[in-house]
């Protein structure tokens, strides 16, 4: 077996998103050496968005157009990328931090982790059963699949009632489904929805089971004032509940809330010196492109200013 390349950095970032190509931008500028790693392509969860209205300047833009700036914007400083990396261990605790992969251990003094967040699961039995078989958290990727299709989406948020339009384009109808009387949803937001003839809003009710043979045909659903249970023929359901961090890689080693995100001060620095966490891993009231893009800039800063404290602690134990 051959010995893996070790590569040293002054800064490695966990997570090619919004967070970390902003986090990237800073910390070049600020004249450290330093790489992005990503377990997949660059862009992060903003790539798959149909399109994005609320990042200042940009207008109405495609999530992947965004993204692809995002990244031509970090090209100019000389960032190493080494994007569909297969991390094996992250070590945070000791000085010089490792991130282990495949082929090489990458080291450096400090680390942004950016890696982000994932869709929650309904956790209902025929979830699991039908992924890619009708059950999608994605639909600006699989919606072209229900042409003349009926299908459900699950939850009361700005992403929920957003991609549940994006679907009537292909779509006959589109079930939402929300456990509360109201939606979470921005006022804008729902307005369209509620304009939307193809869309059909089923308050106070909750999925219990996903039911079908090859693929999805039933969705049971409960009413959680009546206990009414409701069987919809639909062929896909598309869950939009909420975000879990992607944290496999750090968990234990950083301090955490009771959902698992990362706690971090104003400067982004978790409870371990030198240690960064930006965007939507980290506890936040907002997960926004534009929110992820400002931690990223903010640790991008501090982690500059970290590697000079320790410069400069290191000279005066030189001099003693």
């Amino acid at each position: 077996m051959s010995e893996k390349k070790r590569l040293e950095y002054d800064v490695i970032i966990l997570g090619g998103g919004p967070a970390g190509l902003s986090a990237g931008i800073y910390a070049a500028r600020g004249a450290a050496k330093t790489a992005i790693i990503d377990i997949s392509m660059f862009g992060g969860q903003p790539s798959n968005y149909l399109e994005l209205e609320n990042y200042p300047a940009l207008g109405k833009i495609g999530g992947y157009d965004m993204m692809e700036k995002f990244e031509e914007h970090a090209d100019m400083f000389n960032i190493d990328k080494y994007p569909m990396q297969e991390i094996e261990s992250v070590n945070l605790i000791s000085e010089t931090k490792t991130i282990v992969t495949k082929d090489t251990i990458f080291e450096a003094k400090s680390i942004i982790i950016a890696t982000g967040a994932q869709a929650k699961k309904l956790g209902i039995p025929g979830e699991k059963e039908f992924i890619g078989r009708g059950v999608s958290y994605c639909a600006v990727c699989d919606g072209a699949f229900y042409k003349d299709k009926v299908v459900a989406v699950v939850g009361g948020g700005n992403a929920a009632v957003e991609e549940g339009c994006y679907l009537t384009k292909f779509a006959k109808k589109v079930y939402i489904i929300h456990r509360r009387d109201q939606l979470r949803a921005d006022k804008i937001v729902q307005q369209r929805a509620f304009n939307n003839e193809k869309v059909e809003f089923i308050y106070d009710t909750v999925p219990v089971e996903i039911q079908g043979n090859d693929n999805v045909e039933n969705f049971v659903v409960k009413n959680v004032k009546t206990n009414e249970i409701t069987n919809l023929k639909v062929d896909g359901v598309f869950p939009y509940i909420g975000f879990s961090p992607n944290i496999d890689y750090v968990n234990a080693q950083l301090q955490q809330d009771e959902g698992g995100f990362i706690i971090t001060d104003e400067t982004m620095q978790t409870s371990i010196k030198g240690v960064f966490a930006i965007g939507d891993v980290r506890k936040t009231p907002l997960r926004q492109v534009i929110t992820a893009a400002a931690d990223g800039a903010i640790a991008g800063c501090y982690a500059i200013k970290y590697l000079e404290d320790v410069a400069e602690k290191v000279s005066e134990k030189v001099l003693k």
